[in-house]
């Protein structure tokens, strides 16, 4: 016995510790990943909503703008900017080249000064090899295509022809295979460019200073360029994208923008999702170590608690099987003030009670065995009810019969009436609450007015309720409810009769309905002394009087509330009880007519 009740117990705290390690470690390394990415995700695409308005806000202003580029880098590790409509970085000036185009060598172009970005050419780290080369009045051509009247440069050379800079993917799909195919630009579109550099200028210490190193982020603009210019993948709707390169995921951001005048603009937005593994992979090596630390903690802390939990239990096992063959020569010693330390106590003080009351105890069980619990109690009930009036009755006849106080005759008869009608009222009540527990009665539905019910109850009562100098206060509406309107007058009465009964002078009654999508709530409320909570459930039994200062002159069977519970049960409606802020609710559920 002691080693199988200590193994259950090992066996089951063992089991149930290393079940809920393993659903913390799959949920960890299986969901956490895909978890934590879409955590991300979803707040940096919040983050753009709110770049998104900031950024209309800032109505162009250039600082604002890095700023917030700037702010949204710190906050969410994501890289993000704004494209024009062609496709290019928005405020690109800060790595750029402005070219004079000359008028006699462009004559359709006219004489006018062009900004070309440098981000699509090449990056910060090669310009201390390249700057010298684009110094000011140094000539340079420039081949490209043209979109809504703004340039797009694909190569930038020298007058000798030298290639100095070269946006690789413009150039392939320019001049990559020497056809012209769907996706080609149109031949009005090319552009080809003579000029004179005017000024070369370099981002130092802003946030675009690192946009330019990151060539990874710069190669995903140039291609969406590539695919704006050239109709590839003219969807530019908002949609978020996936992205692998070197065996690392990354997602990409865009969201079409329109500004005052109705152009199109881009926001960019790119990050990588190369952290989230890394944390996976870490909770996973963590996850090895830890597990081999938890085992070696649940198998040690589970023999203890099973040797702990089993030890007392064993003692008490044997205590009672002694007791089973009448021995209560031993007790149990108490080591804990815990649950098991107070079983232990209520053993012994049973073992002793038995012990010495051994005879009687056994007559009970036998008598318990013979007798029904329902049965005993309504007996009971019964007897004491009637004994007192009985009693009362007894004792009057008695002064009738030897002539004392003969002018008191009156008195005396009007004493018994008064008893008679007591017995008369429980008799009526007894045979009442057996016909509704006999399980054959059936209820007959009627539709009727609730408020009107309650109205006619309380006129009825009025003489009850002035005589204790009680205000009801009204709260009814006119509602139609499916019941049956002899019994339903019936509970109500009840409810409010026994509001008067325990209800203090001068002090008020409540009666209210309530009315709900389907049903309607009817409740009696009385001001006055709370019901104990250990008698809440109680208070609907017949003959149960919960409140023992109650005098028999309040009048009442104690059936009243036993006889409304049947009735409410056989109408399959909620019902109960409850105390108030300074007072108790009685309350029921009857259904609407539909």
């Amino acid at each position: 016995m002691k080693k199988g009740i200590v193994l259950k117990l090992f066996l089951l705290t063992t089991m149930l510790c290393m079940l809920i390690l393993a659903v913390v470690f799959i949920g960890q390394t299986v969901f956490f990943k895909q978890y934590y990415a879409n955590q991300k995700i979803n707040d940096i695409e919040t983050g753009i909503q709110s770049f998104q308005e900031e950024y209309v806000k800032a109505d162009g202003d250039v600082s604002v703008i890095q700023k917030l580029e700037q702010d949204f880098y710190k906050e969410h590790a994501t890289w993000i900017t704004t494209l024009d409509s062609a496709g290019t970085i928005k405020n690109a000036n800060d790595f750029s080249v402005k070219v004079h185009i000359d008028r006699t060598e462009n004559e359709d172009f006219m004489d006018r000064d062009i900004t070309i970005p440098l981000y699509s050419f090449t990056g910060l780290e090669d310009m201390d090899r390249l700057k010298f080369q684009l110094e000011r009045g140094k000539e340079i051509m420039i081949d490209g295509i043209m979109k809504d009247d703004a340039v797009i440069p694909a190569i930038l050379m020298k007058e000798n022809g030298i290639i100095t800079l070269e946006n690789k993917q413009l150039t392939k799909k320019l001049y990559g295979n020497g056809v012209t195919t769907e996706s080609s630009p149109k031949e009005d579109s090319s552009i080809f460019l003579r000029g004179t550099i005017e000024e070369f200028q370099l981002p130092e210490g802003t946030i675009r200073s690192n946009i330019y190193t990151n060539r990874l982020f710069v190669e995903r603009i140039k291609q969406f360029q590539q695919n704006l210019l050239f109709n590839e993948k003219p969807d530019t709707d908002a949609r978020t994208m996936d992205y692998t390169q070197n065996n690392m995921e990354y997602k990409i951001f865009l969201r079409p923008i329109k500004d005052i005048n109705g152009d199109t603009s881009y926001i960019f937005a790119m990050t990588s999702l190369q952290p989230i593994d890394e944390a996976a992979q870490m909770m996973e090596d963590y996850y090895v170590y830890l597990i081999i630390f938890v085992l070696l903690l649940i198998v040690l802390a589970s023999f203890y608690y099973s040797k702990k939990i089993a030890r007392p239990l064993l003692r008490i096992n044997n205590t009672t099987s002694k007791m089973a063959n009448l021995d209560f020569s031993e007790s149990i010693p108490i080591a804990s003030k815990d649950e098991i330390g107070t079983l232990s106590h209520n053993i012994n003080t049973l073992s002793h009670t038995l012990h010495s009351y051994i005879n009687q105890l056994q007559q009970d069980i036998e008598k318990e065995k013979q007798l029904e619990n329902t049965r005993k109690d309504f007996i009971s009930g019964v007897s004491h009810e009637l004994k007192t009036p009985l009693s009362i009755m007894k004792s009057c006849i008695s002064v009738l019969e030897d002539g004392i106080a003969s002018d008191k005759k009156e008195y005396y008869f009007k004493a018994m009436s008064k008893e008679v009608d007591k017995m008369d009222m429980l008799i009526v009540d007894m045979l009442e609450l057996a016909k509704f527990e006999s399980g054959t009665y059936k209820m007959k539905m009627d539709v009727f007015y609730i408020d009107q019910i309650m109205e006619y109850i309380c006129e009825q009562l009025a003489l009850d309720i002035t005589s204790k100098n009680l205000h009801v206060h009204k709260q009814l509406s006119p509602i139609k409810v499916v019941a049956n309107q002899h019994r339903i007058e019936q509970v109500v009465t009840n409810f409010i009769t026994n509001a008067i009964r325990h209800t203090p002078e001068n002090k008020s009654i409540i009666v209210s309905t309530i009315e709900e999508q389907e049903r309607v709530k009817v409740c009696v409320e009385n001001k006055g002394i709370h019901i104990a909570q250990e008698h809440v459930e109680k208070i609907w039994d017949r003959f149960y009087h919960g409140d023992m200062s109650r005098r028999r002159s309040e009048g009442g069977t104690g059936l009243g509330l036993a006889i409304s519970k049947n009735i409410l049960e056989l109408h399959d409606v909620e019902y109960g009880v409850m105390n108030t802020e300074d007072g108790v609710l009685f309350y029921f559920f009857l259904n609407k007519e539909k």
